[in-house]
């Protein structure tokens, strides 16, 4: 067995004396790991660092082995990653809701996006919505997607301010008013007609409502927690990049 594809590393481990396994997320073949035999060498090791994007190629017997990958650099982001809290806390969350997903299941949407977001963890408002897209993402794709083009009770697609907790579908003002205190704010940005940049408010409210449905579908069902890192990455995200 034999493919060739791109990866964005998300994580390596040690292995013997001189090699690391890759856990790798691609677009072709999901997340996937493999062996990179003297991964700790001189060479090898600079650029097999999380956050990286390397060209790999990948080799076994069977297809449910480990297999072993050969691997060379595309994209180095590491070394701007791990030089801010952001970028750690943010590659952490990241790779995290990546692991909710099935081993070896592609999903290149989120391959995309998942460059697109380490590309921009710089700016703390501009990453947190980007990252909080990428939970509604991996929720969707999940099976669990929210719908919030439009008014679940008019099919309206204007002024929508809420989400119903039961369906995930967006809620219009007006239609919501009278049951606000059942209903889970919709931040402005993420209806259909956004505009402008996102507040920390708006943010926080987001993080709010996708940790709402990770919670109801994948992590209590799982007997899972959250990852320690999203909660310091929203504190870096309301305190504008203060580290706490």
């Amino acid at each position: 067995m034999q493919w060739a594809d791109e990866g964005i590393i998300l994580a390596t481990r040690k292995h013997g004396e001189t090699s690391l396994i890759l856990e790798l997320m691609t677009p072709g073949h999901g997340r996937h790991l493999g062996l990179v035999r003297g991964g700790r060498s001189r060479r090898l090791q600079p650029f097999l660092q999380a956050g990286n994007t390397v060209s790999v190629t990948w080799r076994a017997r069977l297809d449910e082995h480990l297999g072993t990958v050969v691997a060379e650099p595309v994209t180095e982001r590491a070394s701007r990653l791990i030089a801010g809290a952001l970028g750690i806390y943010g590659l952490q969350v990241l790779t995290a809701l990546l692991r909710l997903l099935p081993e070896r299941d592609p999903h290149p949407a989120l391959y995309t996006a998942l460059a697109v977001v380490l590309d921009d963890l710089g700016d703390p408002i501009s990453a947190g919505e980007l990252v909080a897209r990428f939970e509604l993402a991996v929720l969707g794709d999940l099976g669990f997607g929210l719908d919030l083009a439009r008014c679940a009770a008019t099919g309206a697609t204007d002024d929508l301010a809420f989400v119903s907790p039961r369906t995930g579908r967006a809620v219009s003002r007006t239609a919501g008013e009278p049951y606000r205190d059942r209903l889970l704010p919709l931040p402005r940005f993420l209806s259909a007609r956004a505009e402008g940049q996102p507040t920390p408010h708006d943010l926080a409210a987001a993080f709010s409502l996708s940790g709402y449905f990770l919670d109801r579908h994948v992590y209590e069902p799982r007997g899972i927690t959250v990852p320690p890192a999203r909660e310091r990455l929203l504190a870096l995200i309301a305190g504008h990049g203060a580290v706490v």
